[in-house]
């Protein structure tokens, strides 16, 4: 009996999503390193107040906006990092690379999810690059090989 293996898959749209999961991530992290600098005075006003003004919820816990949106800044970073990272160690240690296709799929639909968030939610920087790690997942799932045929016996 002889096994008919279909040609080396390569995964370059995997890979792709794989890059932009962790650049996602690494340019996402840059506001960070930013101060928000008004340009104006109503400006000015909002960021004194999301800076400055504690707001209490309850249990001892009193952030300021600027908490609040940090925290879910750095969740964002980390969630595409998660990804990414997780994503490029079970391709390089996986031999059965069928069962990263499931994985494949849990990351289009999570993924997926966020660029919908992203594009109602947010500005242009995050939607771009939320919606290209998506389409890259996307196509990586839908061009996945099918199962190594066997052939038939003569």
């Amino acid at each position: 009996m002889e096994n008919i293996h279909p040609p080396k898959f390569k995964g370059i749209w995997l890979k792709a999503a794989i890059v932009f999961q962790i650049l996602t991530s690494l340019v996402h992290s840059l506001s960070f390193i930013n101060e928000p600098k008004p340009t104006n005075d109503t400006e000015k006003q909002m960021l004194d107040l999301m800076m400055n003004y504690h707001n209490d919820m309850g249990a001892g816990f009193t952030p300021t906006m600027f908490d609040i949106m940090n925290g879910l800044s750095a969740g964002f970073a980390l969630l595409f990092m998660f990804g990414g990272l997780t994503n490029w160690y079970l391709w390089r240690s996986l031999t059965n690379k069928s069962t990263l296709k499931g994985i494949v799929l849990i990351n289009t639909i999570i993924f997926g999810l966020m660029f919908v968030v992203n594009y109602f939610l947010t500005f242009l920087p995050p939607i771009v690059m939320s919606g290209l790690v998506f389409v890259f997942l996307l196509m990586a799932w839908i061009t996945w090989p099918k199962a190594t045929a066997t052939a038939i016996p003569s």
